[in-house]
């Protein structure tokens, strides 16, 4: 559980920087579908420099259905 809090406040600081309050609520989605899929997929990534990003990116055949479609709805 706690691995999951840390995933998921490094998501928030890692695409927050400049959110707007519409980006906001897709960052929340984002950090609540893509934690675990991080665990589970990346757990020897270093967080920064957009590591975990191209971590999900490589490994986006095995992301969870909520996870890829978070990831879909912060690129438009």
């Amino acid at each position: 559980m706690k691995k999951l809090m840390i995933v998921a406040l490094s998501i928030s600081y890692a695409v927050s920087a400049n959110a707007s309050s519409h980006e906001s609520e897709e960052i929340e989605q984002l950090k609540e579908y893509c934690a675990p899929d991080v665990v589970r997929l990346c757990p020897d990534v270093s967080y920064g420099d957009g590591a975990v990003k191209t971590c999900l990116k490589k490994n986006k055949n095995e992301l969870s259905v909520g996870c890829a479609e978070a990831l879909k709805k912060l690129k438009k």
